[in-house]
């Protein structure tokens, strides 16, 4: 348990952080702007990007339609979405539930072994849903190795059995139907 409480108030104070800067009374603080090698695409061709409510979940699918792996610096990400951490090694962003990687945000940390939404409840980090999720597989039989927190090809199979066994939709990641399965949410 004691693991979890240092990211979790990290976590807590990056979204009390993010609401802060939102604050529509105050003056936005200027941004840098980007620099011309680091800008991918003009901003007539980058999407809109829609925001979800913060008490809203969207279905697995949802989210898999919503994402796009598309490369956007820093100032971009900041400007677009309020919650981004450094987990493992790569960032990510959270929207409507689910943690997405932030492709871009620091060219020196783009590492995921999982290109694709991984859900959340409670306030956790992605590797932290990924700890609890292992180790829920562990204790049920469906998962053998150590808990990484790692959403790598072992843990993605041990989801998909463990999803086939239980009558849910096979993903072979964490969505909220396996997480509520598991007794996790």
């Amino acid at each position: 348990m004691k693991r979890f409480i240092l990211p979790t108030a990290c976590l807590l104070v990056a979204l009390a952080h993010a609401a802060k800067s939102q604050d529509t009374n105050k003056t936005p603080s200027p941004q840098p702007k980007p620099k011309a090698a680091r800008v991918h695409a003009s901003r007539k061709q980058q999407p809109s990007v829609e925001r979800t409510p913060a008490n809203v979940h969207l279905s697995y699918a949802d989210a898999l339609r919503r994402y796009r792996r598309q490369r956007h610096n820093r100032v971009w990400w900041k400007q677009h979405f309020a919650a981004i951490v450094l987990v493992g090694g790569g960032y990510y962003y959270w929207d409507a539930g689910y943690w997405f990687p932030a492709w871009g945000y620091d060219p020196v940390y783009e590492y995921y072994d999982y290109d694709g939404p991984i859900y959340t409840y409670g306030n956790l980090l992605p590797d932290q849903v990924i700890v609890n999720v292992q180790g829920a597989l562990q204790e049920a039989g469906y998962y053998a190795r150590g808990l990484t927190g790692s959403l790598g090809p072992a843990t993605r199979q041990a989801i998909a059995n463990y999803q086939q066994d239980a009558g849910l939709l096979v993903t072979g990641v964490i969505d909220v139907a396996t997480v509520e399965s598991l007794g996790l949410n």
